[in-house]
């Protein structure tokens, strides 16, 4: 989920009250923050055990919830992805040990998917999870050519050295210029508070 937030004090109080997550059936975790880089954006991920179950959750729990946060934003967008694969070992959607979050959204060239899932699985992945200071990460998938990368970084300043030191010499091995039709991306300073 991510919208222009309009009422940040009001955002903020409300968005503790999602603590009223914890005990949902299917619910695993949820947290996020604020851009680094468009002011007034904040970011939140939520994790479930399946479709079916979250499902369930909006059609019961979910507005009740969401009440106390109306009016205090704007321009919301909320996308779901199934999980394919951790990037790094054992994911687990933690938060409370992450000073930051980078998202990556990207639409994929039809005919490019196979490699794409590919490339992800064989350079990315390896490439981030030897990385210091990346704790874990999850790759997902829209329904057809849709993508979605979320790493946990224990801090800026080690996130910023994988991205200098790395990003356009694996984004050439991955041939990334040849598969992805459109790249959107932020880096999210994590809100402890928000964290359920």
């Amino acid at each position: 989920m991510r919208c222009t937030v309009v009422d940040r004090r009001g955002f903020e109080r409300a968005q503790r009250k999602w603590a009223g997550l914890l005990g949902e059936p299917g619910f695993r975790g949820q947290g996020g923050g604020w851009s680094r880089s468009r002011e007034g954006v904040a970011h939140v991920f939520g994790f479930w055990e399946s479709r079916a179950l979250y499902d369930s959750f909006m059609a019961r729990s979910h507005d009740r919830l969401a009440a106390a946060q109306i009016g205090t934003y704007r321009d919301l967008r909320v996308r779901l992805f199934e999980k394919m694969h951790d990037v790094k070992v054992g994911f687990e959607p933690r938060f409370s040990d992450a000073d930051v979050l980078r998202v990556a959204h990207m639409r994929v060239k039809p005919d490019r998917v196979e490699n794409f899932t590919l490339m992800q699985e064989k350079v990315w992945n390896p490439a981030m999870a030897g990385s210091p200071g990346m704790l874990r990460g999850v790759f997902g998938q829209a329904p057809g050519d849709e993508f979605v990368v979320l790493s946990m970084w224990d801090s800026a300043a080690e996130h910023g050295k994988y991205r200098v030191e790395r990003i356009e010499r694996l984004g050439l091995r991955a041939q990334t210029a040849a598969d992805v039709a459109a790249l959107a991306g932020d880096v999210i300073r994590v809100e402890p508070g928000w964290t359920v």
